[in-house]
């Protein structure tokens, strides 16, 4: 089943899309919350959608929500920080797990790009996120940014001039460049102990693979990281997507735990 929600978060709604699996009563399931990108939305170019379908297959819950300032949520990108990301992510998670098809102890977060960092630190600073799966983490935006580039182009001068830095048709603001660049990504995530898996192709050049190898020497070995041959950072070809998608599936199988496993 699938229905709409409006979340409210700081006078701005966010709007959402939640897949409820029918054939166990939708009581009690265990449930994914996905974080989308860095000017996406909750299709995260359909991704997201395909992998919610596959969850709901398996007897898990999913809900994807745009972030404000994006797809059909309230406000402009112009306003929008990582720090307010954060925050309206914990507020989501929160919402959800008064729902009375979620079991509230058994939420999972999953992240892509912009959307992986953001998953990441919310679940170190949100209590009781039961897994993380991270997709492509960005955690390179912080250091590229703080350098005064972005793709290449100077940040700086191209805010002096227009106000803001185009970022693919988004107004990005100089609140957001600041809020960026001191993103501690690895500190902030690092407090997190339940399981991590980060899913990175090898020829990501938006988010260098590195960068999410230094993950790992953050956490307490709690964390794996699974480098896929030959995917970009947007797993645009059929086996790329396929295969992350597959193991996104299996690691929430097992980790999230449905009621009806016995575990």
């Amino acid at each position: 089943m699938i229905r709409n929600h409006d979340f409210q978060h700081n006078g701005r709604i966010l709007r959402s899309t939640l897949h409820i699996p029918e054939e166990r009563g939708a009581i009690g399931l265990p449930t994914v919350v996905f974080v989308h990108g860095f000017s996406n939305n909750r299709m995260e170019n359909r991704s997201f959608v395909l992998m919610s379908r596959m969850l709901e297959a398996a007897g898990i819950a999913s809900v994807r929500f745009d972030l404000s300032g994006h797809g059909e949520s309230d406000g402009d990108f112009f306003d929008v920080t990582i720090t307010g990301e954060i925050a309206e992510t914990r507020s989501v998670v929160r919402a959800v797990r008064s729902f009375d098809f979620v079991a509230p102890d058994r939420i999972g977060l999953v992240g892509m790009s912009m959307g992986g960092v953001v998953a990441g630190i919310v679940a170190a600073e949100e209590p009781g996120i039961r897994a993380v799966c991270l997709w492509s983490p960005a955690a390179v935006a912080p250091f590229e940014v703080g350098a005064g580039h972005l793709k290449g182009r100077d940040i700086a001068a191209e805010i002096g001039e227009k106000g803001y830095f185009d970022a693919d048709s988004h107004r990005m603001s100089p609140a957001m460049v600041d809020d960026i660049a001191n993103l501690d990504v690895y500190g902030r995530s690092c407090a997190y102990a339940g399981p991590v898996r980060i899913i990175h192709g090898d020829k990501d050049d938006i988010a260098p693979v590195s960068y999410a190898r230094r993950y790992l020497a953050h956490y307490g070995g709690n964390a794996e990281l699974e480098v896929v041959d030959g995917a970009d950072h947007g797993w645009s070809t059929v086996p790329h997507r396929t295969r992350l998608h597959q193991s996104t599936l299996q690691f929430l199988r097992e980790n999230l735990s449905p009621p009806h496993d016995g575990r």
